[in-house]
């Protein structure tokens, strides 16, 4: 084994059709990729599935965060902003910054990858300040 490889962690092959969405509400669905119960240190993913005009609420993160858009046009606001993505596109936002994508579109669904740069990413609600850690808001059940 090489030394840059943890003992704790093996390798994984997700299957996307194997794993079960999580209904996040407001027509918004997501799925876990790597994560902490994977083995991962650095870094967490995933993605999630929007419904025709749906969105998330503003928030912001703790950490850095990456999304790609995999399907479909978006609009991504960042810090007031908005932006007009399709896929392909990427983002990058710091940390602390309030964002929101939802679904430009009103007929078909758009679809995004996410990854965190901490496995202890957090996402705070900039309407209420609420902050819970991602890998819990996006868990099953």
């Amino acid at each position: 084994m090489s030394e840059t490889h943890q003992a704790s962690s093996k390798p994984a092959i997700l299957r996307i059709s194997e794993l079960t969405p999580r209904d996040r509400g407001g027509g918004a669905r997501t799925v876990q990729l790597v994560t902490r119960k994977l083995g991962a240190t650095g870094f967490i993913n995933g993605i999630t599935e929007f419904d025709p005009g749906a969105g998330i609420p503003l928030h912001s993160h703790n950490v850095e965060e990456s999304v790609v858009v995999l399907e479909g046009d978006a609009i991504v606001e960042i810090d007031g902003v908005e932006h007009r993505v399709g896929a392909g596109d990427a983002t990058f936002l710091p940390a602390n910054v309030p964002h929101r994508f939802r679904n430009a579109s009103t007929s078909s669904r758009m679809k995004i990858l996410w990854t965190y740069a901490s496995v202890d990413a957090t996402r705070t609600l900039i309407a209420t300040g609420q902050t819970q850690k991602i890998e819990a808001e996006h868990a099953g059940g």
